[in-house]
Formats: structure tokens, C-alpha cells, sequence
């Protein structure tokens, strides 16, 4: 595996660097007064939605489009460092048309669209002129295990109808959310095996019998493009809407979790380099007892430990990303369990270090620190409970020791097998 950046990445890392420093950066206050405001800031995105489009920044995530479709189809790897610059700025991926849930949402449509549904929701998403969601969670399942899933898509003659709860989803506030994607369980499936009775359709945000119940605050922090909860009651919509087949949901929501999560992770690496380089800066500037933060021992350490779980955290995401690339999701599975335990962990004990040195400063909004470790926090849930990823990296190794049962015993040395004159003597 070579992770060295060709010269087509490096030119990109330095377009992209370069537009978060112009068009970016500078518009991070205006963001956060209309956030505060109570505004959603849709006319500061959108302009440089434009730019970004202009600079040819745009769609860098989705390594198979095709030569009429806007992006620059860089594959997983070539993708990550990149990411790791959008996310220094949470709200920057959606300039370039890289932020989640649309990110693996337009993954699912390109692999199952029809030519209809390509037309009415992939290509705008394509454009950046919609925005979607993703609904899975329930407030009333445990939805880590997806088969827990209560949501009722049901077939009503020529029409599919939904009924039920979904929480957390992403988005759905967001005020150029055009679409909905909707998981749940076809009930005329009941029988079959249990990761075959799901069912995936595309709804339009606005049908009649969707009610946005609240947008839920995450760790008292509420994103104006929504974590939302909603009801869907008897939700009509034709049966042109179904996403692949009956019964291929849980197959084609897994289409979008793999690379969404690393996504996930490669915008937390981003993030906790943002920590680590204001957790020096602070311990530079901040004297206490005639002496500057930098020079105590355990700062120090701080500051070490930090940029050793960031490489270290690296490298693994790189290397899931150069799986991903050889092998899709399924190639990648463990590995990309892997990066989203530790990318996660790894974040918020890093801005967890940052906060101490900044002391009460860290709590406040006046740095991003806060907000970076509630989202470092929210992650070890979202995609997935570090628990549910934790037991599928040790079944693989089970496994594998299955298949090697017993070779272990040739590293084992006895007595017995000791020359005499090689034994321990009394």
C-alpha cells in the first residue's frame, strides 16, 4: 500500500486549502450569528456552493461517476485528505457538495436508481440544487440491530403505504431537503430470513402524512439542518418509489454505511488536528505560576499522545480507504469497523486534552473545541454503537483463529522438549 499523495491530489489539497481560506474561513462568524439568530444561512451557503462548483471543487467524494456527471471521481483514498480539510469546519463539506446524508444517499441511488428516479432525485442531489435524508433509527427499537426495525412499508394496490416513527434523521430540517429515504419492513415478508424483509423507497419530504415532531438538541447542541424526529402516518406513495426490490433494503442500506462512515472518520482526523494545533498554541501563551503551559511535563505529553492517536488513526483510515477502493464494502467491512471505534475514541480524547488546557474557555462557544468533542461523543452511537462494531472485528478474528485452530502450539516450548543440559537448574 503506497499512501504517498499523486500530484492530481496534492493540486487539489492546495485549490481546496486555498478556497477554505478565501471563501470559508472568513464567512465561519457569519454562519454562527445566523445559526444564533435562529436563521438558517442558505444564502451564505449557496454562493459558494456556486464558487466551489466554479472551482471545479465539487463531488470529490464518489469515485463512479460517470464522464456527464459533475465531481472529479477520485476514488476513496485520493478522497481523504481532502476531507480531512472540510473537516475542520463542520458545516464546509455541503460547499462542496460532500456532506452526509447526501453522500451516501446519492451512493444508494447510483447503484439502484431507475431512469425516473435518476432524473427526479440523484441528478439534483448531483447538482447540489436538493438536499435529502435517511431514516432508519427508531425511537421504539433498538436500532443497532436493524431487524428491530417497526416501520411498515406496505403494499395497498398500486401504491406503497408507510406507517411510523424514525428519530435522529439528519437533514430532514435542512430547507432544500427534497427527499426521504425510508426504511422499513414489508409486512407480506414476514417470513422470510430476516435481513430479507426490509424494504428501501425514495418519498418526497413534503408527501401528505409526514410531521416533523421536534428537531432534536444533540448533547444540548441543536444543528439548524435538523436531527430530526418524524411520523410518518399512512404516507402514500407509488410503488415507482421502491428503491431496487422488495426485500433489498438492508442489502442496499449497507451500500451507503461503508463509505459514509470512513467519510465520517476522515473529517475527524481533520478535527482533531484543528485541536492539536490550538491546544499548542494555548499552551504557548498561557503562563501560570512563572511558567508557560508548554513547559510542564504533562502538557507535554498531552500534546504527544495526541499526534501519536492521530497518525496512528490516520493510517487506519487510509488503509480502510485503500480496501474500500480494492473491494467495496464488504472488502472494507472490518477495517472500516475498526477506524469508526477508534476515530471516534481518538476524538474525544483528544479535544477532551485541548479543553483542559484552554481551562473554562473550552467549555464555552468561543472555541469550536466544545462542539468537536460532543460530535467526537455523538459518533461512538451514530453508524453504529462502538459495541455493534467491536463484535463483528472479533468474530472475523474467531474466525480466522477457527481455520488456524491449533497452530499455535508449535510457539509453546515444555520442559520436555529442553535439553538436558538446557534445563533450568535449581
Amino acid at each position: 500500500m503506497d499512501f504517498t499523495h499523486g500530484d492530481k491530489v496534492e493540486a487539489l489539497r492546495r485549490r481546496l486549502q486555498d478556497f477554505m481560506d478565501s471563501y470559508v474561513l472568513p464567512a465561519n462568524p457569519e454562519w454562527h450569528r445566523e445559526v444564533r439568530a435562529g436563521r438558517f444561512p442558505a444564502r451564505l451557503l449557496a454562493e459558494r456552493k456556486e464558487l466551489a462548483r466554479e472551482e471545479g471543487l465539487w463531488n470529490l467524494f464518489l469515485p463512479g461517476l460517470s464522464p456527464d456527471e459533475p465531481g472529479e471521481r477520485l476514488t476513496h483514498l485520493e478522497y481523504a485528505p481532502l476531507a480531512e480539510i472540510m473537516g475542520r469546519i463542520p458545516w464546509a463539506s455541503e460547499v462542496f457538495n460532500c456532506s452526509a446524508p447526501d453522500t451516501g444517499n446519492m451512493e444508494v441511488l447510483k447503484a439502484c436508481a431507475t431512469p425516473d428516479q435518476y432524473r427526479r432525485w440523484l441528478r439534483p442531489l448531483l447538482e447540489g440544487t436538493i438536499r435529502s435524508a435517511f431514516a432508519m433509527s427508531e425511537p421504539d427499537a433498538a436500532s443497532s440491530d436493524a431487524t428491530n426495525i417497526r416501520t411498515e412499508i406496505r403494499r395497498d394496490g398500486s401504491e406503497l403505504v408507510i406507517n411510523g416513527r424514525k428519530w435522529f434523521i439528519t437533514g430532514l430540517a435542512h430547507p432544500d431537503c427534497r427527499l426521504l429515504l425510508v426504511m422499513g419492513i414489508s409486512p407480506h415478508l414476514a417470513d422470510a430470513p430476516a435481513h430479507a424483509r426490509h424494504t428501501l423507497v425514495a418519498v418526497p419530504a413534503d408527501a401528505p402524512g409526514i410531521q416533523i415532531v421536534r428537531n432534536i438538541p444533540v448533547m444540548h447542541h441543536v444543528a439548524p439542518e435538523g436531527h430530526c424526529e418524524v411520523v410518518l402516518r399512512n404516507v402514500r406513495i407509488p410503488m415507482s418509489s421502491l428503491l431496487g426490490e422488495e426485500g433489498q433494503g438492508f442489502r442496499l442500506a449497507q451500500v451507503r454505511l461503508g463509505p459514509g462512515r470512513i467519510h465520517h472518520c476522515m473529517r475527524t482526523i481533520g478535527q482533531c488536528e484543528l485541536a492539536l494545533e490550538l491546544m499548542c498554541e494555548r499552551a504557548l501563551e498561557r503562563r501560570t505560576f512563572g511558567r508557560y503551559l508548554a513547559d510542564y511535563a504533562n502538557i507535554q505529553d498531552w500534546i504527544a499522545e495526541s499526534r501519536l492517536e492521530i497518525e496512528q488513526a490516520r493510517l487506519l483510515v487510509l488503509r480502510a480507504a485503500y480496501l474500500l477502493d480494492q473491494g467495496g464494502s464488504e472488502g472494507a467491512r472490518t477495517e472500516v469497523s475498526a477506524i469508526k471505534v477508534v476515530a471516534a475514541r481518538m476524538q474525544t480524547r483528544v479535544l477532551d486534552r485541548a479543553i483542559q488546557v484552554f481551562g473554562a474557555m473550552g467549555l464555552s462557544p468561543d472555541t469550536p473545541l466544545a462542539y468537536l468533542w460532543t460530535w467526537g461523543r455523538a459518533m461512538r452511537l451514530l453508524d453504529g454503537p462502538d459495541e455493534v462494531h467491536l463484535r463483528l472485528i472479533a468474530k472475523e478474528e474467531i474466525r480466522r483463529a477457527r481455520e488456524t485452530q491449533g497452530a499455535g502450539i508449535a510457539y509453546f516450548t515444555t520442559p520436555e522438549q529442553l535439553e538436558p543440559d538446557a534445563r533450568p537448574r535449581r
